[in-house]
């Protein structure tokens, strides 16, 4: 039992953290997406 419990709490840890990490990086939410590029082919 305790095991099921350490396992779902490191699992919402996680995803807090990964939410907060989308959020600072600009990839939480299309309107503060930073638009970036790919290497450019047209020459």
């Amino acid at each position: 039992m305790s095991d099921t419990h350490e396992f779902v709490e490191k699992v919402r840890d996680t995803q807090a953290k990964d939410k907060k990490n989308k959020q600072h990086q600009g990839q939480g939410t299309q309107g503060q997406k930073v638009a970036s590029r790919q290497h450019s082919t047209n020459k």
